[in-house]
């Protein structure tokens, strides 16, 4: 009974260190600048802000030589993982008709696989994304566009970027723990968790 408690107590840190922490810091960048202030969009947009802090803080978590590591042949590495986010950022954003400033590389995924690729590259593209967002109306969300073959409503092309998000940020947990990288966010949980029993 005492070590279910402990146990739960553990979880119970982490969810108010960890999980809260992050909403709280993901609200406040969903509100900045002309970001929507509620309904879909902005909910959307916290979900984008806590997404970004957790693969860029794994980014740097992770060290540069565990980038070329794989599960297995015909799997993607740890870079390519990252590099895959970032050029899916961009290309989801053009279903909705957003084009990025610079010119993409179609084959970065296999070229921008490094650590300090990584650490470079993300942010901009999740800046991307949440300025697209950002830049849509309610009433925009009901348009339609192709993605994959298929007539879909804005709504889904930005909600299917984000489950492409989580998938991938679940695979790349993985990857970190397989290579014996505790998530920051978890770390920092532990940390406090272990701070409370101690005293």
């Amino acid at each position: 009974m005492r070590g279910t408690m402990k146990c739960l107590g553990l979880v119970a840190v982490m969810l108010l260190t960890g999980v809260l922490t992050d909403f709280a810091r993901a609200q406040g960048d969903a509100m900045k600048m002309d970001a929507p202030k509620k309904g879909f969009r902005a909910e959307a947009l916290m979900d984008l802000a806590q997404l970004e802090k957790k693969f860029e803080d794994l980014a740097s978590a992770v060290p540069a030589e565990k980038y070329s590591w794989r599960p297995g042949d015909g799997v993607r590495s740890v870079g390519e993982v990252f590099a895959h986010i970032t050029g899916a950022n961009y290309m989801f954003m053009g279903f909705l008709g957003a084009k990025p400033a610079m010119k993409m590389d179609p084959g970065m995924e296999k070229t921008a696989t490094s650590k300090d690729d990584a650490v470079k590259n993300l942010a901009p593209s999740f800046e991307f994304v949440r300025t697209t967002i950002s830049g849509l109306s309610d009433n925009d969300l009901e348009k339609t566009t192709k993605m994959f073959g298929y007539t879909v409503s804005y709504r889904m092309v930005i909600m299917t970027e984000l489950g492409h998000l989580h998938e991938h940020l679940g695979q790349s947990i993985a990857y970190a723990r397989t290579n014996q990288v505790v998530p920051p966010w978890t770390a920092a949980a532990e940390a406090a968790s272990a701070k409370k029993d101690a005293k």
